[in-house]
């Protein structure tokens, strides 16, 4: 363990809790009005960042946190099938029967029910389900970034409207003699 001031000690609890190195650098005890600078700091002190790395990788050991389990995951969301939650008649399928690669996409479920008549003579006629899946557009957008399939390409102009066009030396000779 680095040997960390107790009021860096203190900065790596908080930060750990929610990865805001300002509200960490207050709970620390240093000034709110230098919060903002002293988290940023605090993060690049080479002592600190030992230990937040040391801890971030306690914990994901301790949760069993890998890159295969979470690309696994985002693959899951992305690639859920939205027929999985319907019987073969059509109608919802309880959440318990759901499998185990359908159920973690699901992010929420609303259920109403639909009664009739009052009182003694009140009976449940039907409900309607209406299950929120998770967005597989962002998430094949994240799987997508993490294989490096979708790159940002800049082109920069020297007008307004002409590409530059950057010239090896051996280039620039070729282009001289052209010209």
């Amino acid at each position: 363990m680095a040997t960390l001031t107790k009021k860096q000690r203190i900065f790596v609890k908080e930060y750990l809790v929610d990865s805001n190195a300002t509200r960490a650098a207050r709970a620390a005890g240093y000034s709110k009005s230098s919060a903002d600078q002293i988290g940023s700091r605090l993060l690049k002190h080479v002592k600190v960042a030992a230990e937040l790395d040391r801890l971030t990788t306690k914990r994901c050991e301790k949760l069993e946190i890998t890159a295969d389990r979470v690309l696994a995951e985002l693959a899951r969301l992305a690639f859920v099938d939205p027929r999985k939650f319907f019987n073969a008649d059509g109608t919802a399928k309880d959440i318990a029967e759901l499998d185990d690669d359908t159920a973690p996409s699901l992010a929420g479920i609303e259920v109403d029910e639909i009664w009739k008549g009052r009182g003694e003579d009140r009976k449940k006629v039907g409900e309607t389900k209406k299950f929120k899946i998770a967005d597989k557009g962002i998430n094949l957008e994240r799987l997508g970034k993490h294989l490096k399939l979708f790159t940002d390409k800049v082109e920069h102009t020297a007008d307004g409207e002409s590409p530059i066009r950057v010239l090896w030396i051996g280039e620039r000779k070729n282009v001289e003699q052209r010209q």
